[in-house]
């Protein structure tokens, strides 16, 4: 397995608004801070891709991986890890992947 962290567009949007969130409430410095994590995190399930919970009451196939107060899900690819959602884990989760359950 290759170590390719590759974002869906909608990961990349969540990612812009939580950063944007934080930057607005906090500091650009903390947002910069809060993406290195992410950014660091993503890379190491690339590596290690089981490292996260398993959740595939949400969706088949799909993994979560916490960072501060959010989540990241993915699922494992050939070449790495797909990241498919970051988002706050005080957020509902049930309704964040109807789509991929068909």
């Amino acid at each position: 397995m290759s170590n390719i962290c590759q974002f869906t567009p909608t990961a990349s949007r969540d990612l812009e608004s939580i950063l944007d969130y934080v930057a607005h409430n906090s500091s650009f410095d903390v947002a910069e801070r809060l993406l290195t994590k992410i950014n660091s995190t993503c890379y190491k399930l690339a590596t290690f891709p089981s490292m996260g919970r398993r959740r595939d009451e949400l969706a088949s196939a799909l993994r979560s991986f916490p960072v501060e107060s959010y989540l990241i899900f993915y699922r494992s690819t050939k070449a790495g890890v797909e990241i498919l959602r970051v988002v706050s884990g005080y957020q509902e989760l049930t309704t964040l992947f109807l789509d991929l359950n068909g």
